[in-house]
C-alpha cells in the first residue's frame, strides 16, 4: 500500500522577487505560478527532473516511487550519503524544498496505480515498457502533457506528447518489451547522463507554458555525439 505524505509547503523565507528574472523571457511566470507537476519514478532521470522542476519554481510537484535510497543509487542517481535507506520520495522532496521554499510537495511513497489522481503535466520516469503503458493509459484523459524519458547508459531517448493531439504517435512507442533495449535501463547510468535527460524533458514542459509545440521524439547518443530529433 501506497503512503502519501500531506501536501506541504516549506515556510516561506525572504526572497527577492528577482527569483527567477533571468529566466522570465523563457518561461513565463504567470504560466509557470500555476504548473503543477507529476514526477513518477524518483530514479536516476526522476530525481533531477524533480531538482530541475523546483529550481525553475512550479507550483507543485507529486512525486510517486516505491523505492528506498541504497548505496548503489549514490553515484548514478545523485543521491547524498546521509539519504541511504530513506524513501526515495522524502529525500527527493527535502532537497526540493532547500531549493524552493514555497514550493507544495506531495510525496506518495508506494508503486503507481492508475486510481491516483495526477496533476496536468505528468513526467514517466519508470524503466519498464509495461509500466509505461500503464502510466499513458491511467493519465491520457486527465494530462495536457506527458514526458516520458528513457536511458540507456549513454543513450537518451525523451518522448513528449500534449493530450490528446499526440494520442496515436506517443502509443506506437509502447513496443512490446522484446523490442526495447536489452537489460534494464539502470544497469548502465550515470549522473551526468541523467542530468541531460531531465534537461530535455524540462525543456520540453517550458515550450508547453509557451504555448509552442513541443519535440515529440529526440535522441541524444553521447557515445556518437548526436542528437536526432524525430517530427
Amino acid at each position: 500500500m501506497a503512503t502519501i505524505t500531506p501536501k506541504t509547503t516549506a515556510p516561506a523565507t525572504d526572497q527577492p522577487d528577482d527569483r527567477d528574472l533571468r529566466q522570465r523571457e523563457l518561461v513565463p511566470p504567470e504560466a509557470l505560478a500555476a504548473c503543477r507537476c507529476t514526477i513518477i519514478g524518483v530514479g536516476a532521470i526522476g530525481r533531477q527532473v524533480a531538482l530541475q522542476l523546483a529550481a525553475l519554481g512550479v507550483a507543485h510537484l507529486q512525486l510517486v516511487d516505491p523505492d528506498h535510497v541504497e548505496p548503489v543509487n549514490l553515484a548514478a542517481q545523485g543521491y547524498r550519503e546521509v539519504d541511504v535507506m530513506q524513501q526515495k520520495v522524502n529525500a527527493t522532496a527535502a532537497l526540493c524544498r532547500q531549493l524552493h521554499s514555497r514550493l507544495s510537495i506531495e510525496a506518495v511513497s508506494g508503486r503507481f496505480r492508475r486510481s491516483l489522481p495526477v496533476e496536468p503535466v505528468v513526467f514517466a520516469c519508470v524503466d519498464a515498457i509495461a509500466t509505461r503503458r500503464q502510466v499513458y493509459e491511467a493519465v491520457r484523459g486527465n494530462a495536457r502533457l506527458l514526458v516520458d524519458g528513457r536511458m540507456h547508459g549513454e543513450v537518451i531517448r525523451v518522448l513528449a506528447a500534449e493530450l490528446p493531439d499526440h494520442h496515436d504517435r506517443y502509443r506506437g512507442t509502447l513496443f512490446n518489451p522484446d523490442q526495447t533495449y536489452a537489460g534494464s535501463c539502470t544497469s548502465r547510468s550515470t549522473i551526468y547522463a541523467a542530468n541531460l535527460a531531465a534537461a530535455l524533458m524540462v525543456a520540453q514542459l517550458a515550450r508547453h507554458l509557451r504555448c509552442q509545440p513541443v519535440e515529440p521524439d529526440q535522441t541524444l547518443n553521447l557515445f556518437a555525439g548526436e542528437l536526432t530529433t524525430t517530427r
